[in-house]
């Protein structure tokens, strides 16, 4: 069963929600606005190739390519909440996510550089 898809005006307000106070944002809000940005990413990369995981809050997997589909994925990116959305609005690089260490890539294709920030639109 497919998973209900986020409404773009509901996942946008939270995204601006947490950009406005990141530090204050509830859960709530801050889970939606992994989802609904992990969910673009699926769909402005569409494939199975790469798996990026944010826990607790979702994992989907994107760009074209070899499809995965048993055990542990070879191409994988995790990163925490705050990281996750600070990538998707532009506020971190990708190559600053990854000089800190704030991100998490495994495997050739596990690189989000040119998907990122993403289209969150006005």
């Amino acid at each position: 069963m497919a998973k209900a898809r986020i409404d773009d005006g509901v996942g946008r307000a939270a995204v601006c929600s947490y950009a406005a106070d990141a530090a204050g944002a509830s859960r709530d809000i801050r889970a939606l606005a992994v989802r609904y940005t992990l969910q673009l990413l699926s769909e402005e990369a569409n494939g199975n190739t790469l798996e990026v995981r944010v826990p607790p809050f979702g994992a989907v997997q994107c760009i074209a390519g070899p499809r995965h589909t048993r055990g542990t994925p070879p191409n994988v990116v995790e990163t925490d909440a705050a990281t996750w959305l600070s990538l998707a609005t532009g506020a971190l690089s990708w190559v600053d996510g990854l000089a800190t260490g704030r991100i998490h890539a495994s495997g050739q294709r596990a690189d989000l550089a040119a998907h990122l920030p993403l289209p969150l639109g006005p």
